[in-house]
């Protein structure tokens, strides 16, 4: 294809984004692009260095002195903050329970947000987060908000730290995916929300592949780039 489309793609955690937005880029040989993951791998700084999460302007002060990059090797993207590759270590519980309390921030929302353009300004890129369609890219050739019942997400969850060797009570994940909704949803500076002209798909029932080839569909029917499924790499 020719045009080099930004597809965005939003939704609450367990929402399927990351898997999901991966496999759209691979059939459409774009790049993919996790915004979560920078606010991961800043969240996973704080932790490590006992910067202390209720204090704004120590994690403002820690966005504007940490680099953040997405790189790919061997068509995989791997996550590095001051050049340490950190790809693996923001994946856990602990991270992700602090990424969102990170996001949450303005000031350190800033310089994340003015990296998350320059990686994809020039098109041919699916990026998934909780404010692209929003805030990051709000001009996005196709946006798609996913979402699935907190319950659905919840076990997917679960499953993500089952298959890390993390041991989580069923309730206690259920109970973090609504506190994270509820953060994520009533921060003052870019909240969780469903931009006007964004596509809801709720994909409670469907699995990635599912979800993937309806998002590569909806970009060839409205005619962006003349993406064809059929065409679509496997």
């Amino acid at each position: 294809m020719t045009d080099k489309l930004i597809i965005a793609i939003d939704g609450p955690v367990g929402s399927g984004k990351t898997t999901v937005a991966r496999r759209v880029a691979e059939m459409l040989d774009y790049k993919y692009l996790d915004s979560g993951a920078m606010y991961r791998a800043l969240a996973w700084k704080a932790l490590r260095d006992g910067v202390p999460l209720d204090s704004p302007a120590h994690l403002e002060a820690l966005a504007r002195e940490t680099r953040i990059d997405l790189v790919y090797k061997g068509g995989a993207m791997h996550v590095q903050v001051d050049d340490e590759d950190v790809t693996e270590r923001i994946r856990s519980a602990a991270v992700s329970q602090a990424a969102s309390r990170v996001a949450a921030v303005p000031g350190a929302r800033t310089p994340l947000v003015a990296q998350q353009r320059h990686a994809g300004e020039a098109g041919g890129v699916v990026m998934e987060g909780r404010d692209i369609g929003t805030v990051v890219f709000p001009h996005a050739d196709l946006k798609i908000f996913l979402e699935a019942s907190d319950e659905v997400r919840a076990g997917r969850r679960l499953q993500e730290y089952l298959a890390k060797g993390e041991a989580i009570e069923p309730a206690r994940m259920l109970q973090e995916v609504r506190e994270r909704d509820r953060r994520d949803s009533e921060r003052k500076v870019s909240p969780l929300v469903r931009a006007a002209d964004a596509v809801l798909l709720d994909n409670s029932a469907m699995d990635a592949e599912e979800t993937a080839r309806v998002i590569v569909l909806l970009a060839r029917t409205r005619g962006l780039g003349g993406v064809d499924v059929g065409d679509a790499k496997e």
